[in-house]
């Protein structure tokens, strides 16, 4: 991509710049912003670094690429964390800066910045670049501050400190100096006091005099004069105010501006200043803008219209689903999801409700190739304006409706009654997760239970997929997966109470075997390097549930989604094991307890808050629960011959009758219920629909025996059509499985 690059004269923008040439992107802009007045060397601002700004005109003869700069005019009105245009905003300068260098330049595709731990700076910086179209560039973000220091220095990074605020750092020693000579002292301040080391909370500010991207010459700064702010005795602020500098040319410019081409913009403008006037006369409407008659709600044959509601109050699952496909073509896909998210939102707002309450959206489609149209219709319906404490984390998968006689398309939400989730949604490429360049979040944190967005095996910086095959991916998913769960202070490893893996049907066979070994290598050496690292870590015993679906996005191979428990005190959280030998098991339908039944579950429960449950039936358990009804060929272990109805009539209320007592034994009810997927195969040859009414009439009969499963005007469960699923990626054949998440209030 061609970057234009915000510098503000600091170590950090001007590596990010660096980093973004190590990934093959192209510097061909700077966009600088400055006080209104020269004599001024800073502004009283949350988010530029004007110090030493008088110097900042010379690094575009220094790099052979135009420099556009603006003089800030607006103060910070909008002080909350999340952006929004606000007209007088310090904020709308950077926007009017950058939308003057797209339009001069319009080979500009993204933005690189050096954050690197402000949510701050980097929301504004995501939020200007959404408005423009722009991808937001910060490959500093979240790296390991003492490390980043040690890589600036190593890459021959010449900086001054130009401004010191922190205890231990005194403006008449240490202004002036460079970075290789502070860093020991710093490290020893981090050691002390607990300094950030890269100055990321204030400590200092510092000015490239010389860095790899100065081509052409390299700044000397001849005379300055230090400025005592605050004469404070514990922590002194003082800045640099430069009087008096020079260009030294050097002697080899191959005038290279960001990959190994000379380029030609570079050459032609080797010194170009660009002054940036103007007002912010209308807000850009190119990516953000809303399409008129999205939210009108359509009317749908309630014939083809299909909902599932958990009981839960606080916290439920909204399911919508068209029986029957609609006409083919990619217009059908579009069609059948605007008709889904229509009859959802209707539900929402039946509730009194909106998007701004979904904590996490299931998106199914029938065609992955046929995504990026699907996107387009999901996201007329959710954006960061309808959602303005976070956009809903999101897993995107392909299975085959059709197949089981669906519609193309298939919702499910997760709703919650407040407004206290915490979200996580960065949207800028960095080195350390992910990005998610649209209104779907890397992770959403409600009431302890931490849901992130299903996680793909790709790289970070470049956005691609990792090579190696699905085991390469899965690692790579699973990192990401912990670099996410670490900004909410817990680890994949010891936090997880479910991993549900996505598997694409085009693993090739003699690679399913090691996927589960990969995972549960991954999490046990994770768990150790918590011990090694001294820390007790809290430790839970997940669940692993792998599902066989047609297609991922991209093509991807796995897709990993975990659901850990953040708890809000730092009191033991370990996994209550339960002693139900002393309970009197229910024998409903006529089953009775027996030993076998427990090797058919797995489960994860935190005592009196979270019971999490995966029950799988294999044709060997529908072998024992069917046997007076199975054919010799199922007895003999021939399972080719599909079940009657009548023998799915005896496994929907087994599933039943077991989750029951698990619910019930553990100190659960069925209204704490948050979710209930029911998987099943094409293979199994029963009617979505059969199967609907046959789970229905199991949770009628359970209420009627014990009046422990309420059931309302809608099924509490999501039956999900899958290729397979299973315990393991090598044995993906279960008859049925069904995944129940419940949580007390």
């Amino acid at each position: 991509m061609k970057v234009v690059a915000l510098v503000s004269g600091g170590k950090d923008s001007c590596y990010a710049m660096m980093k973004c040439i190590q990934y093959g992107h192209q510097i061909v802009a700077l966009a600088n912003l400055l006080p209104a007045d020269d004599s001024v060397d800073e502004l009283d601002s949350y988010m530029y670094q004007t110090v030493g700004h008088q110097i900042i005109v010379s690094y575009a003869e220094c790099m052979g690429v135009p420099l556009f700069r603006r003089r800030i005019q607006g103060s910070t009105r909008h002080q909350k964390l999340g952006y929004r245009m606000t007209p007088g905003d310090e904020v709308e300068d950077m926007f009017i800066l950058l939308n003057e260098v797209k339009k001069q330049i319009p080979s500009v595709t993204a933005v690189s910045s050096g954050a690197i731990a402000s949510d701050y700076q980097r929301l504004r910086v995501e939020s200007v670049c959404s408005r423009l179209g722009l991808v937001s560039l910060a490959f500093l973000w979240k790296q390991d501050q003492p490390l980043l220091l040690d890589e600036m220095i190593t890459n021959s990074i010449v900086a001054i400190t130009v401004k010191v605020a922190a205890m231990g750092l005194d403006p008449a020693k240490h202004l002036g100096k460079e970075i290789a000579f502070l860093k020991p002292y710093l490290h020893k301040l981090k050691d002390l006091y607990g300094i950030n080391v890269c100055g990321e909370g204030g400590e200092y500010e510092t000015l490239t005099l010389d860095c790899p991207l100065f081509q052409n010459a390299r700044i000397i700064l001849d005379e300055f004069q230090v400025v005592l702010h605050s004469p404070d005795s514990i922590a002194p602020v003082g800045v640099l105010h430069p009087l008096k500098f020079h260009l030294e040319r050097k002697s080899k410019s191959n005038l290279i501006c960001g990959n190994d081409k000379p380029n030609d913009l570079c050459q032609e403008n080797i010194s170009s200043i660009i002054e940036v006037q103007g007002e912010n006369q209308q807000e850009c409407k190119a990516q953000c803008e809303s399409v008129s008659g999205v939210s009108d709600l359509v009317e749908v044959s309630t014939k083809r219209l299909h909902l599932s509601r958990t009981e839960k109050d606080d916290t439920f699952s909204i399911c919508c689903w068209l029986q029957d496909p609609s006409e083919s073509s990619a217009v059908g896909l579009q069609e059948d999801l605007k008709l889904v998210l229509s009859q959802i939102e209707l539900q929402l707002l039946e509730c009194g409700f909106g998007w701004e309450h979904v904590l996490y959206i299931h998106l199914y489609i029938s065609d992955m190739n046929q995504f990026a149209l699907a996107n387009e219709t999901y996201v007329r319906f959710i954006t960061q304006d309808k959602c303005p404490f976070g956009v809903p984390s999101r897993s995107t998968i392909e299975l085959p409706l059709i197949q089981a006689g669906l519609g193309r398309a298939y919702i499910e939400v997760l709703v919650t009654n407040d407004q206290s989730k915490r979200v996580l949604h960065v949207q800028s490429i960095s080195c350390w997760a992910p990005s998610c360049i649209g209104p779907y979040s890397q992770a959403t944190l409600h009431k302890e239970i931490l849901h992130m967005a299903g996680q793909l095996g790709l790289d970070p910086p470049t956005m691609t997929l990792c090579d190696g095959g699905s085991t390469a991916e899965l690692e790579q998913a699973l990192q990401n997966s912990d670099a996410i769960a670490k900004s909410f202070n817990c680890s994949i490893s010891t936090s997880a109470i479910l991993f549900v893996v996505y598997c694409s049907k085009n693993i090739p066979s003699d690679e399913k075997t090691k996927i589960h070994d990969k995972l549960d290598t991954f999490v046990k050496q994770n768990k150790l390097s918590h011990v090694d690292n001294g820390r007790k870590p809290k430790v839970l015993d997940p669940i692993f549930l792998y599902v066989l679906v047609p297609d991922l996005p991209k093509g991807a191979l796995v897709e990993v989604k975990p659901i850990l428990y953040v708890p809000e005190t730092t009191e033991t959280n370990e996994e209550t094991p339960h002693d139900l030998s002393g309970t009197i098991a229910p024998s409903y339908y006529g089953f009775q307890p027996a030993d076998w039944h427990d090797s058919c579950v797995q489960k994860c429960i935190i005592d009196g808050k979270i019971c999490a449950v995966v029950l799988s039936i294999t044709s060997i358990v529908a072998l024992k629960i069917c046997s007076d009804s199975m054919t010799d060929d199922w007895s003999n272990g021939n399972h080719q011959n599909p079940l009657t109805a009548e023998q799915m009539k005896i496994i929907s209320r087994f599933c039943i009758y077991l989750l029951d007592k698990i619910v019930i034994g553990n100190g659960f009810s069925w209204k704490d219920t948050m979710s209930l997927r029911i998987y099943f195969p094409p293979n199994l040859h029963v009617p979505l629909e059969t199967l609907s009414i046959l789970f229905t009439d199991a949770f009628k009969e359970l209420d009627q025996l014990s009046g422990s499963a309420k059931v309302g005007g809608k099924p509490i469960f999501n039956l999900v059509p899958v290729l397979g699923a299973g315990r393991s990626a090598a044995c993906i054949e279960d008859v049925i499985t069904c995944e129940l998440f419940a949580k007390k209030c």
